[in-house]
């Protein structure tokens, strides 16, 4: 019995030891730098959220995270780049959800897919987008700047951030609620569009808090309205689409973190963790609200319901919008 007894409990030993490594796989993950790919250029909102999130995202993982940006079609080549990673960890997409939602709906043959081709970590927040105009553009709100649109007779530029991007659908169904037709000028991203639009060479443009905000504080920019259900605290006196008469015309701009598929749940679930600990430090979140960021964690069951729903909702308004890619 005695000799029965120690081959049991040697046995029940190991199985424990197996057993736990099994239940809580650990990893030395990362052993080198991390490649964090985003689809928009440099300048832009989705470059500055992304490196105000991997610069202390560095500092907990202990090594250096390097923002590589792919720009073009409507946030394309960039998701195309990062879906077709190898799935150690080591890249990572940053993307703006909603941009990707609407050029996943947009493109008949899209190179990759948020659904299919990643595995969803951490929701990390919104970021709204406004209408900016030229300051020699003579409208200070809403119905002036419909007024003046009307008045040009469709010879007038419009710009947006690309292809397929949000500002891109969100100009497709200003024009037609009010009834106006232009010609849009599809841009890398609103670092390429600003310039043209302070420079005067189109008239308008959906772009983000975030990117317009030290142009409109210069006065090279003026802002008209906000296209989100509530106003910017950092723009008090500029209100929303539907507060100066364009009801149902707010968005809820996503931004999130995946890895390619094929990840191990082990980094998932370390990335998750870290990512949590920024999103929920009081001094990152002022400080982004400086910026017209608003921090917003959600973890990847989460994100991936927020995945589909994205995906749902923008197929349906694509759709139903009639809009086209140029």
């Amino acid at each position: 019995m005695t000799i029965l007894k120690s081959c049991l409990l040697s046995a029940c030993t190991l199985l424990s030891l197996f057993g736990n490594a099994f239940a809580a796989p650990e990893t030395d993950w990362p052993k080198k730098p991390i490649l964090a790919i985003v689809s928009f250029p440099a300048g832009g909102s989705t470059d500055i959220f992304a490196r105000s999130v991997t610069a202390p995202l560095a500092d907990l993982l202990g090594q250096s995270i390097v923002v590589e940006n792919k720009p073009g079609a409507g946030g394309m080549i960039g998701l195309q780049a990062a879906a077709k990673a190898a799935p150690d960890g080591y890249i990572i997409h940053i993307s703006a959800l909603t941009n990707q939602s609407i050029s996943s709906a947009l493109f008949k043959n899209p190179p990759a897919d948020l659904q299919k081709d990643f595995v969803p970590v951490a929701l990390i927040g919104t970021i709204p987008h406004l209408i900016v105009v030229n300051p020699s553009v003579p409208a200070k709100n809403l119905p002036e700047l419909i007024a003046f649109i009307k008045s040009k007779k469709g010879d007038f530029n419009y710009a947006s951030q690309g292809n397929g991007s949000l500002s891109h659908l969100e100009s497709t169904l200003f024009m037609q609620r009010i009834g106006a037709t232009g010609t849009h000028v599809p841009y890398k991203g609103s670092s390429f569009a600003l310039p043209d639009l302070i420079a005067g060479n189109t008239l308008m443009m959906f772009d983000s808090v975030t990117a317009s905000l030290p142009h409109i504080q210069s006065g090279k920019l003026r802002p008209i309205a906000i296209a989100a259900a509530e106003r910017s605290p950092l723009m008090p006196n500029v209100p929303t689409l539907g507060q100066d008469g364009m009801k149902q015309f707010d968005v809820e701009n996503f931004y999130a973190v995946y890895v390619p598929k094929g990840t191990s749940p082990a980094i998932v679930s370390k990335l998750e963790h870290e990512i949590r600990k920024i999103l929920t430090n009081p001094d990152f979140k002022s400080r982004m609200a400086a910026q017209g960021i608003h921090p917003q964690f959600a973890n990847s069951e989460k994100l991936a319901e927020i995945t589909v729903e994205e995906a749902n909702k923008w197929t349906k308004v694509v759709k139903s919008a009639n809009v086209k890619v140029d």
